[in-house]
């Protein structure tokens, strides 16, 4: 709410956030005065990385890059549907346009997305959102309920980030980069927010040989 040009006193968190950025500008410029003409022109991230919205997962400052760094995209509980045109239209202009090298499927433990998945109660119209995890659920629900009760929606969300690299490794876009000859690694990783650091599980896809044969499209050779 504006009043005579101001922000009002209920927008004291926007204003807060305002008067960080200008400091933080500020401590940019005395360290390096051509820092932000250079970031203005132009990006070359090495990295995509679909993560999760939850507001912890603070890409920058968990990995210590910088803008510029990483082409990130998120969504709820890092879903990464194969019909989904707003993460394909990501995944396809980092990997076609930008180049990037790494493809990262990160989730991150505590997952509240993971969680409502595995509960009967409503969310609205994440209902919809998250069924494909519920499914996921269902489909391995001797292996996670064999686990004590605090660590399943953890194992949960390994499961969905499993997916989530299997999903983006069968991408035609992905496999005409490995084609070319690029290097082009697709990596899943949970953030352990207890700790801060990142658990690679690895299951690292880094070319077509990894991949089924029926999901092979194009391929002149084996790489």
């Amino acid at each position: 709410m504006i009043i005579n040009g101001t922000m009002s006193a209920q927008s004291s968190t926007i204003c807060k956030i305002i008067g960080s950025n200008k400091e933080w500008v500020a401590n940019v410029q005395a360290k390096n005065p051509e820092y932000f003409k250079n970031l203005a022109k132009g990006q070359s991230p090495k990295v995509l990385w679909i993560g999760c919205s939850d507001s912890r997962m603070a890409v920058d400052l968990l990995t210590g890059t910088q803008p510029g760094d990483v082409f990130v995209h998120r969504n709820i509980a890092n879903r990464i549907p194969s019909e989904d045109l707003n993460a394909l239209s990501v995944i396809e202009y980092a990997v076609k346009h930008l180049k990037v090298e790494h493809v990262v499927v990160a989730g991150h433990t505590g997952c509240g997305g993971v969680k409502a998945a595995m509960s009967n109660d409503s969310v609205g119209i994440l209902d919809h959102w998250l069924r494909p995890i519920k499914d996921l659920y269902l489909a391995n629900e001797a292996e996670i309920n064999a686990l004590p009760e605090h660590e399943r929606a953890d194992k949960l969300g390994e499961l969905n980030v499993i997916q989530g690299v299997s999903t983006v490794s069968k991408l035609p876009v992905v496999h005409e980069a490995w084609n070319e000859g690029r290097e082009l690694q697709v990596h899943g990783w949970v953030l352990q927010l207890g700790s801060g650091l990142i658990k690679d599980l690895e299951i690292s896809v880094a070319g077509p040989k990894q991949v089924e044969s029926i999901y092979k499209l194009n391929s002149p050779a084996e790489h």
